[in-house]
Parts: C-alpha cells; sequence; structure tokens
C-alpha cells in the first residue's frame, strides 16, 4: 500500500496546487514525503518538542500519526504577501498599512506572523482540496498543525506557516479514534 500512498499524495498535491486562491495570485509551497526516514525524523522532532509545549500529550499523539503515516502532504505560505484587498481581518486599514508596519515574528516550532488574513484563507482551502482529493480516493488522511510546525523546524519544507496532511492506507484509519494523555 506504501507505493499506492505515494501516488495519493501527489494526487493531493495536484488538488492542492490547482485550490482557488486570493486574487489568483499562488503563493504557496507544496512538498511531498514520502520517505520513511523523514516521517519518522519529523515524528521524532515532534515528541522533542513536547515537554515544551502547552500540550505535550497532543504533541506525541499527532507524531505517533506520522510515524505510522505511509506519506505526508505539507502546504505551506512561501511569501508573506498581501491579497491587496484592503478587507481589514489582519486588524490593519488597508493592506498597504499591514505591509509597511508589519514585522514578522518566528516562534520555536511554529510560524512567523502576522500574515494576511486571505492568505491563511488560502491554505485552509488548499488543504480542503488535498483532503477531498484523498477521500475521493478513500485514503485515511487528517489535517494537521503540528507536523507542518516539525517539518518547518527540520528545513523539510520553508513556508512560513506551515500545515500537514499524512495518509494511511490500513484496515482501520489512524487518525480517528486516537486517544491522547490526559494532561497531569
Amino acid at each position: 500500500m506504501k507505493d499506492v500512498a505515494e501516488i495519493a499524495v501527489k494526487l493531493m498535491a495536484a488538488a492542492a496546487r490547482t485550490a482557488p486562491k486570493a486574487g489568483g495570485k499562488d503563493f504557496l509551497e507544496i512538498v511531498v514525503v514520502t520517505q520513511d526516514g523523514d516521517l519518522k525524523r519529523i515524528g521524532a522532532t515532534m515528541r522533542e518538542y513536547a515537554p515544551r509545549s502547552t500540550n505535550d500529550a497532543f504533541w506525541v499523539r499527532d507524531a505517533a500519526n506520522i510515524e505510522n503515516s505511509q506519506a505526508l502532504l505539507l502546504i505551506g505560505l512561501a511569501k508573506p504577501v498581501t491579497a491587496g484587498y484592503d478587507c481589514g481581518a489582519c486588524g490593519a486599514p488597508t493592506c498597504a498599512a499591514f505591509a509597511k508596519e508589519r514585522t514578522l515574528i518566528a516562534k520555536e516550532m511554529g510560524y512567523t506572523g502576522p500574515h494576511c488574513a486571505m492568505r491563511m484563507i488560502d491554505i485552509g482551502v488548499a488543504l480542503a482540496a488535498a483532503a477531498k482529493a484523498a477521500s475521493m480516493l478513500s485514503v485515511d488522511n487528517r489535517a494537521q498543525q503540528r507536523v507542518g510546525a516539525a517539518a518547518r523546524a527540520l528545513g523539510i519544507i520553508a513556508g512560513e506557516v506551515v500545515l500537514g496532511i499524512p495518509v494511511s492506507i490500513t484496515g482501520k484509519s489512524i487518525y480517528f479514534d486516537r486517544a491522547a494523555q490526559a494532561k497531569h
């Protein structure tokens, strides 16, 4: 099933690439991860970060998902460019004011920010398109935030904000009915 999962995640990447984007401009970085060693490294990085996070049980739970996945799709914002809509969702009165006054701040095992809300929506739409493609192929998947932070920290993807969708083809989905230990 590994080879089928690799094909599926590549088709998911195509769905993410062709998903609608604000202003018709594509600022997404899309990376397909299929090597077991890379999946293990990402999972291990998530486990290493867990004790320093606000809820280590979720990091450990998601790390196990990544380590047991057959492939992974990463979708990130490649450039922190505004959409030019002057919508105000970022808190600034105009896109020009936001771009001029913005100071990007990086967070360990996280992302940079702040960013244009429309570009964040672009990531969400691309994730939804990719998850739909996986669903149409009957491939188990689950969008995850923590995996993107770990992949970014490892340099597997350079995006400013990154989320991922691991995939697995087994008799029962590894992404649902999963328990996280209660924080003590």
